[in-house]
């Protein structure tokens, strides 16, 4: 089959996050079965306007304004691309591109992760925020839900989220969550740090809500003298550079080291040492850092928000919390000072990660094509 993605972002865009992970997975193994993929993104820095990558899938980037690029990609998608696919996959971040809509005889599925009504909140100002919270987001989830097309997305959450603005539940379908990580062969194959270590790692972002994990840090560190944080992730904008003020002025600034970017290799490092992990994001589609963690032995506590509060279960493989620093350090320290919990959190998450792998994700998109498009 000839098949055409739709993504704001692809696998190698500077800000490419879980949902870009796990696109590029599945898109792999569309083309390692024979199928002809190409992908509709947006562009960036020195990126090619158009590009064959080595499995064969052809690379497309129109635009690179995040709110410019829908409208600009639906152009080209109107003008270049429509008629030509057997199939078409939309994925959704914030903005839908409506080419569901234009498909004409192609087939169509829709790919939610989230959605994200409650991050113009925090990604944007006044009145801007309201404008998506109110109107943009509502109308244009309920305007694509009239394409009548299968829906698919990653969790339970998400998908009750949906439910309110159009999408039938009977035609939801949702596909689990690869990783990206090989677990740990054994819970012990690496050591953990000396001292009791929380990490956090992701970009340092408001929706992330990351100064909330330092202020719990410092909490926690009054109970857990020894304690240390480890930050990882990019801190370029205004609200990561609030963050890293914060730090330079904590009072236990020699114990929060601020890593920057890190590579694949070493973020699995970092997960497999630390001994908690937190995640603090107002929304998610899953967690995927959650489950990642879980691969390399280390539980999280996390805020009870979407996605988070399907990617753990409460007391068996972490804590899920009220959304305030002060519930988050007792929640931490609970964790911490407890061995018979913490083990058993660490060896439950663990084991549920052995089920979280691109390949059932991948069967999962199939079953659903199957059935419900071709």
């Amino acid at each position: 089959m000839n098949i055409l993605w739709l993504a704001w972002k692809d696998t190698a865009h500077p800000l490419r996050g879980g949902a870009e992970l796990v696109m590029g997975e599945l898109i792999n193994r569309q083309a390692r079965d024979g199928h002809r993929v190409t992908l509709l993104t947006a562009s960036y820095k020195n990126a090619k306007p158009r590009e064959i990558l080595p499995n064969g899938v052809e690379v497309i980037r129109v635009g690179s304004n995040r709110y410019t690029h829908p409208v600009q990609a639906l152009a080209y998608f109107i003008r270049h691309l429509r008629g030509k696919f057997d199939v078409i996959i939309e994925t959704v971040n914030t903005a839908p591109y409506f080419s569901l809509l234009f498909r004409g005889k192609a087939q169509g599925l829709a790919l939610y992760h989230q959605l994200a009504r409650e991050v113009w909140y925090a990604e944007t100002k006044s009145p801007l925020s309201h404008l998506g919270y109110y109107v943009i987001e509502p109308l244009s989830t309920w305007l694509l839900s009239r394409s009548k097309v299968p829906l698919v997305t990653v969790s339970e959450s998400t998908k009750k989220d949906l439910a309110r603005f159009g999408w039938k539940q009977e035609s939801t379908h949702i596909i689990s969550e690869g990783i990206g990580i090989e677990p740990l062969p054994q819970l012990d194959t690496t050591p953990k740090y000396d001292q009791p270590t929380m990490v956090s790692l992701g970009s340092i972002r408001s929706m992330k809500q990351t100064l909330d994990q330092v202020q719990a840090f410092e909490l926690a560190k009054q109970v857990i003298p020894s304690m240390r944080l480890k930050i990882a992730g990019d801190a370029s904008d205004a609200y990561g550079q609030k963050v890293l003020a914060h730090v330079a002025n904590s009072p236990f600034r020699s114990d929060i080291e601020y890593l920057g970017r890190v590579s694949e290799q070493q973020k699995q490092t970092l997960l497999a040492r630390a001994h908690v992990i937190t995640v603090t994001s107002i929304k998610e589609g899953w967690g995927l850092i959650v489950t990642q963690a879980a691969s390399q032995g280390t539980p999280a506590v996390v805020y009870d928000a979407d996605g988070l509060r399907d990617s753990v279960r409460h007391n068996q493989t972490g804590l899920i919390t009220t959304p305030t620093p002060q519930a988050l350090a007792r929640n931490i320290t609970r964790l911490l000072t407890d061995p018979q919990l913490y083990q058993k959190l660490r060896y439950n998450a663990w084991q549920w990660s052995k089920q979280m792998t691109f390949d059932h994700s991948y069967q999962d998109l199939k079953y659903v094509m199957e059935k419900a498009i071709v």
